[in-house]
Parts: structure tokens; C-alpha cells; sequence
């Protein structure tokens, strides 16, 4: 029997979270220090620990079907790799930065500087784009520090909370892009592989739906039933229970979490009464 593998970063935030999300969809993992490669105990799947800027190439290559990583890797190094899904964690932002004390204001301000990056591609392309020519100096790790030691008169870095660009007496100036982890797959995976895929997928969705879905249960006059079901457009139909009181009913549906307090009032005039929301594990569409 076929096992699929995927590949996720060997260390950091992104192996944490992908680790987590695989075992919200019910897969469980033994993962022992310092290993390479562990095999999950409930389902047919390897998962291998890599270097995040490797990963892509295992891919590519078929030695690995699925892996994780941000959306910032693939433009960095133009892939063409076919994404899946977004996962919703590991957010972060690359970004232009410059000490705080800097006169930069406009893009073309850069003409001519040095620019200290762990993205040297991303960095040219955003220059050259704005019609801006730099001397972009590649440097793994640190970036930060390469203004204040004469290396630079910027960066190009990824930005999470910005407390990295504060601690070392910067300020982010332009945003190049937003990214966050996606899931990617082989370009061509055998029929038994891309079943296992899909079924993963389907419960990596499910996971996913339930994180930015809540549960709601309210109290409604049976009169104002349709009224109050058309603010909750998040399934097909909600359930509808009859309650002791005659001519009330308890309404159950699902809403989008940030829906939620912007029809909040109108749910009330509606006529809801005894509004509970309640976290959701997964939703199966």
C-alpha cells in the first residue's frame, strides 16, 4: 500500500503549526528529537522534516508528494508548483525596511542604495518593477542588523509582529507582499497518491472551515424563523427545534466568526433571545 509523504520545515513556527493541523485532522505522530522522517500511526503518511528552502525541490522532483510552506518561498524562487490550499497560519508580510532615522520616503529614493536581503529575487523584482535600480547584497540570517554595522541602507526581511524591526531601530516602509503557508503538491502523483491527497485535503478543509465558523443557537419567535435564518447564510438551512413555550422555537446554524458582531443587533431585532455561540472542532461539507 502507497504512504504519502509530505514534507514540512524541520524546525521553527511552520513545523509547530504544520504538526498541529495534521493532528486536528485526526493524524498522530510520534515525533521523536532530531528525526528526519516519522510515519504517522493512523494513516498512511511519512512526513519528512527539511530545510523550508529545499522543500520546493523535493516536490518538484517526486521524492516527497505534499509539503508546507509560505507563499513567500514560491515567489522567491518562481515556482510553479500547484498550490492546494491556503492553511491560514504562519502569517507574515516582506517588507521594505529602513532605520528610523532615515529620510526614505518614496520608492525612488532608493536609487543607487545597497539593500540587504534574504530574498535577493523578490527584492529585484519589486526594484525593477518600479523602475528603480539597487545593489542588492544576499546575506543569510541577521538581516536586521545590516544597517547598523554599514552593510546596508535597507532591508528586505519578513515581518510577523515588527518587534525584530523595532528591537534593531528600524521601520517598515513599503510592503511587497502578504504570505502565509500553503499546502502544495508533485506535478503528477500516482492515482493511489492523489486519492490519499485528497482525502487528507478534505480534512485539512474541514479543520480550516470549523476555525473561522462558531456555532450559534438562539431562542426565536416562530413567526420570525425565515427572517432571522436569511442573517444566517452559512449552511444550507438551519435546524429548527420546537421549544415548551408554544410559538417560539430554537434556532441552530453556523456563522462566520467575523460576521458575528456586525449582524449581532440585528439577530435581537429580529427577535432572538438567548443567543449562545459555541466553538466548532470540524465542519464536513
Amino acid at each position: 500500500m502507497s504512504k504519502l509523504k509530505i514534507a514540512i520545515q524541520k524546525s521553527g513556527r511552520l513545523k509547530d503549526d504544520s504538526l498541529a493541523l495534521l493532528k486536528q485532522c485526526g493524524i498522530s505522530v510520534d515525533n521523536g528529537r532530531d528525526q528526519l522522517k516519522v510515519s504517522a500511526n493512523n494513516f498512511p503518511l511519512e512526513i519528512f522534516f527539511l530545510r523550508n528552502s529545499d522543500i520546493p525541490q523535493y516536490i518538484e522532483d517526486g521524492v516527497v508528494d505534499l509539503g508546507i510552506v509560505g507563499e513567500n518561498l514560491l515567489y522567491e524562487i518562481d515556482s510553479e508548483l500547484d498550490v492546494l490550499r491556503s492553511l491560514n497560519f504562519s502569517k507574515c508580510r516582506v517588507s521594505i525596511a529602513v532605520p528610523k532615522n532615515s529620510k526614505f520616503t518614496d520608492i525612488k529614493d532608493f536609487e543607487g542604495k545597497k539593500i540587504a536581503t534574504s530574498y535577493p529575487n523578490t527584492t529585484q523584482k519589486f526594484f525593477k518593477s518600479n523602475g528603480v535600480n539597487t545593489e542588492v547584497h544576499a546575506i543569510s540570517g541577521s538581516v536586521e542588523i545590516a544597517p547598523n554595522i554599514g552593510l546596508s541602507d535597507a532591508i528586505c526581511d519578513i515581518v510577523s509582529t515588527g518587534n525584530t524591526l523595532f528591537n534593531n531601530g528600524l521601520k517598515e516602509l513599503f510592503v511587497i507582499m502578504k504570505s502565509q503557508a500553503v499546502l502544495v503538491k508533485q506535478p503528477k502523483p500516482s492515482r493511489e497518491v492523489n486519492s490519499l491527497i485528497e482525502q487528507l485535503n478534505f480534512r485539512i478543509g474541514a479543520v480550516l472551515r470549523a476555525k473561522t465558523s462558531k456555532y450559534i443557537l438562539m431562542n426565536v419567535p416562530n413567526a420570525n424563523i425565515q427572517k432571522v435564518s436569511a442573517l444566517l447564510p452559512v449552511l444550507k438551512s438551519p435546524t429548527v427545534l420546537p421549544l415548551a413555550e408554544e410559538g417560539w422555537s430554537s434556532l441552530h446554524s453556523v456563522i462566520d466568526e467575523d460576521d458575528f458582531w456586525n449582524v449581532i443587533d440585528q439577530l435581537k431585532e429580529a427577535g432572538a433571545e438567548g443567543i449562545l455561540v459555541a466553538p466548532i472542532e470540524k465542519i464536513i461539507e
